[in-house]
């Protein structure tokens, strides 16, 4: 929910007695959009007014949108007091999610919401690099309707990173300039927090407030307190390897619950394969198939984006060089994986 603003209160008639405060509604239900300010928020909330005169009782906002009603743009800047934070855009990726339907239907269950007094939780989602953790996230998103805000975070991440940063605008004036995590709290999408355990605890510490039933993130550079909206969804996802920070405990308990995206199935793998790579021969997918297959009945990492990324290459070396499709596989698997991936290009 968008913080409030404190502005003069205007009298509605004819229902005397009842006041509202302008300002306020038009932060709190998305009148005060992109390029507007004040009056243009106060034009509408006493629109409202009008809208209510004669009728008994006072004077009520018109809904929020239902998830997955796209008629309200996401603002790009929000006022807070005397404090406005420009906000980037959605990310918008051409990715799809492919088999797997058990774990899509774990992320969107924790973001269900089944009673006023219920919250939704923040999953986690742990796995291998490259089994598809960031695009499960987008494609659940997605299919909820929400809008997606990718943040990639990093061992340098700081807490202003997160939420407010101060730059100099065109004119030497000082800007603020908020994240991704704020843009997607404040217009109620999906902020994808990528490779969440890579990020320090001073860093995690930041989005605390945010991942309880606080649901805000405070900016001491700014100034502010903005609250989040009620759609607003987060999810983070984590390599399972030995190159990353352990989490808190108090922000363990936050990050709940805890999914694990395993390596697809065969059939699945070809279908992945076939949808990232089109254009590759049949014989190039079978081959590759077979050595994911080989590689994961001996618990090596590799995973079905590497295989990817060999039938693409492959594709490239027999269309500039005269060799053969086994002769480009593996120089392939040689110069993308190394030379221990070759015992399992052969069956």
């Amino acid at each position: 929910m968008a913080a409030f603003l404190s502005r003069p209160r205007l009298l509605c008639p004819p229902v005397a007695a009842y006041y509202i405060i302008i300002f306020d509604l038009g932060n709190r239900y998305g009148l005060l959009r992109s390029g507007g300010g004040p009056e243009s928020a106060a034009a509408e909330g006493a629109a409202l007014c009008r809208h209510k005169e004669g009728m008994e009782g006072p004077a009520r906002p018109a809904p929020m949108p239902e998830r997955g009603d796209h008629s309200m743009e996401p603002k790009t800047a929000i006022q807070i007091d005397d404090v406005i934070i420009h906000l980037p855009k959605p990310t918008e990726l051409p990715v799809q999610w492919v088999g797997q339907e058990e774990v899509m239907k774990q992320v969107l269950a924790a973001w269900m919401v089944l009673d006023e007094a219920d919250l939704p939780l923040n999953p986690r989602l742990i796995g291998k690099p490259g089994v598809g953790k960031t695009t499960l996230a987008y494609a659940a998103a997605k299919r909820s309707g929400r809008a997606v805000y990718l943040f990639q975070a990093t061992m340098d991440t700081r807490p202003e990173d997160l939420v407010v940063t101060p730059v100099i605008g065109p004119h030497n004036d000082i800007q603020y300039i908020g994240s991704s995590v704020v843009a997607a709290a404040v217009n109620g999408g999906v902020c994808i927090l990528d490779e969440g355990n890579r990020m320090s605890e001073k860093a995690w510490a930041s989005l605390a407030p945010l991942l309880d039933v606080r649901r805000y993130l405070e900016s001491l550079v700014a100034g502010v307190k903005i609250h989040a909206h009620p759609e607003f969804r987060f999810v983070t996802t984590m390599n399972d390897d030995a190159s990353t920070y352990d989490l808190p405990e108090y922000i363990h308990s936050r990050l709940q619950p805890q999914i694990y995206i395993d390596f697809p199935e065969e059939d699945e793998e070809k279908r992945i394969l076939q949808a990232n790579v089109p254009f590759a021969d049949r014989e190039i997918l079978a081959y590759v198939l077979g050595f994911l297959r080989r590689a994961h009945e001996a618990r090596e990492r590799y995973t079905v984006r590497d295989g990817i990324n060999v039938a693409r290459y492959a594709m490239k070396l027999m269309e500039t060089e005269t060799v053969t499709s086994d002769r480009a596989l593996d120089v392939a698997i040689r110069l993308i994986l190394g030379e221990e991936a070759l015992p399992y290009a052969e069956p």
